[in-house]
């Protein structure tokens, strides 16, 4: 019947074979065997291969198949227009400090965290297309095509850097355990909240141990890592479990995982959004309902209640949390750096000039982004990699296009030194200096005073 029943989990079986399978989803076959079909808890299955690509990389351009992408809010033909900047080329070395990476340094690139990153429903047509992740559009490491297809940060650097190793060059379908050559390095699992994080890490970091195609030492590694909205969604449902104390635990448990395991990485840690506007998102469709489902706790509790008023101050408490956490030099070290990109954090929905949701910005389900909205995340994320803490852009609304900026050419590197770091080195460097100069004055103060005996 369903000739994947091996990659299938058991309760999307019948829907995925009714509706999906059909329209040939995957471009290869699963390799499976009885741990596929007996043991998909397995961690076993997140390392498989395809069957007709051993020996794949992730460096070789997806075939662009544009019956894979239906007309949306774009004709087919359309091309984004080249993006050129004066300094495209790598280091004359590889650098050695996390201080001095460029565009072009970087080697390796991956993303973790929910549905936001595995880009569920970003270009499905109706609701049937929700369970579709559409992984190869996603904002932070999308694969699809190149920059002038699809504006994504891992086509973004691919300008500056082809062989980029990691995008996600293909499709994946909710709850089917999917293979390293349909996900690239995007491990982000939808659904997953900040608790799963460090199973996400310990993935990444030994996927990344092994994989043949990279120098896992050597190579400079651009990692991005937005979660914790599903926490929001759910803080009503155990508001121990997803409280802001755990939500810290667990985001810290992952960033030392990463600083203490991972040479030459720079970490993205992505703001997250201010929720409360999200109850807008309403269309009068069966897909909208889904909204009660995805985010139960956000959308269910009545305007200027208690219950979304506390839920809102949670929101707000993430947020400067996950500041304190990251606005340290905590996760700062010579070949490693973990950097907070703030610019969701102010963020309103794409509206109309009538003042409505703009809907093109929205998958049928009313909560996820499409690929219209996944490109402004793309690019919104870029600029902030480029410019220094407390100088961050943050979008204000999605109504206005974010324009690209280039690395400027007085500092064409990714900015990765917290603020607290540069007071904490400076303080010993002004201590050395007043010892020197005391040094120096003081055979000449030891002369003069036993002159004057």
């Amino acid at each position: 019947m369903c000739g994947f029943i091996p990659c299938c989990r058991l309760r999307y079986f019948a829907f995925f074979c009714l509706f999906f399978w059909p329209s040939s989803l995957h471009a290869v076959r699963c390799r499976s065997d009885y741990l596929n079909v007996i043991g998909y808890q397995s961690d076993l299955h997140k390392n498989r291969i395809c069957s007709d690509s051993l020996n794949e990389d992730f460096t070789t351009l997806p075939v662009i198949n544009h019956n894979e992408f239906p007309e949306k809010t774009r004709p087919i033909s359309f091309k984004h227009p080249p993006f050129m900047c004066p300094d495209m080329s790598p280091s004359s070395s590889v650098p050695t400090s996390v201080e001095l990476v460029k565009a072009a340094d970087i080697k390796v690139i991956g993303a973790l965290g929910d549905s936001l990153t595995t880009a569920i429903g970003a270009n499905a047509t109706t609701v049937l297309g929700i369970p579709i992740e559409f992984r190869h559009v996603s904002w932070s490491i999308g694969g699809y095509g190149n920059f002038q297809d699809v504006i994504t940060l891992a086509n973004t650097i691919r300008l500056f850097n082809p062989y980029l190793v990691g995008p996600a060059p293909t499709k994946t379908v909710h709850g089917t355990p999917a293979p390293l050559c349909e996900t690239g390095f995007n491990l982000a699992v939808t659904g997953h909240n900040t608790f799963n994080l460090p199973e996400q890490v310990r993935h990444l970091i030994d996927t990344l141990k092994i994989y043949e195609d990279i120098d896992f030492d050597e190579d400079w590694k651009l990692l991005t890592i937005l979660i914790g909205m599903n926490d929001i969604c759910d803080y009503c449902k155990d508001k121990s479990l997803f409280s802001v104390e755990n939500f810290v635990h667990y985001m810290t448990v992952s960033l030392e995982m990463l600083m203490n395991e991972v040479p030459r990485m720079i970490v993205n840690v992505v703001q997250i959004l201010p929720m409360e506007t999200l109850r807008e998102v309403q269309k009068p469709t069966p897909g909208c309902l889904l909204q009660r489902s995805f985010c139960s706790c956000l959308v269910k509790p009545a305007a200027g209640s208690a219950d979304l008023k506390e839920l809102v101050g949670v929101n707000l408490e993430f947020q400067k949390a996950l500041e304190q956490l990251l606005h340290t030099d905590r996760f700062f070290k010579n070949d490693f750096a973990v950097v907070l990109q703030p610019f969701l954090k102010h963020a309103d929905p794409p509206r109309l000039p009538n003042g409505k949701i703009d809907m093109s910005f929205f998958t049928p389900d009313c909560f996820h982004f499409t690929m219209k909205g996944h490109e402004e995340l793309a690019k919104g994320l870029w600029n902030n990699m480029f410019q220094p803490e407390g100088e961050k852009f943050m979008v204000e609304s999605f109504s206005n296009p974010i324009e690209l900026i280039c690395p400027p050419v007085s500092h064409p590197y990714i900015y990765t030194r917290p603020s607290a770091a540069k007071s904490g080195t400076s303080l010993p460097g002004i201590r050395l200096t007043v010892l020197h100069l005391i040094l120096a004055f003081l055979p000449l103060w030891l002369a003069v005073n036993m002159a004057s005996l």
